[in-house]
């Protein structure tokens, strides 16, 4: 038995149309302008700022997939996703 951690070997990413992989968004009439921009750049594909996902708190909770997923913003600003 070896104590070496197992290479973990991934697949190159094959970029996909927008329509394949993301269905359109509703955005909250409440959101701001910026928050607003954030979701509309991530239904795009493009960047989402992490202040526009966790909106001054410390963590949020994501459902996806019919399971529930927790993003934490730590002490060393890190994020850690947990499920």
């Amino acid at each position: 038995m070896s104590l070496r951690n197992p290479v973990l070997q991934l697949k190159p990413r094959v970029d996909r149309p927008l329509a394949a992989v993301a269905a359109p968004v509703a955005v909250p009439s409440i959101a701001s302008a910026s928050a607003t921009s954030a979701v509309v750049a991530a239904a795009q594909g493009v960047l989402v700022e992490s202040t526009a996902l966790l909106r001054g708190a410390r963590e949020v909770l994501i459902r996806h997939g019919g399971e529930v997923y927790r993003l934490r913003h730590t002490r060393n600003d890190k994020l850690i996703l947990t499920k």
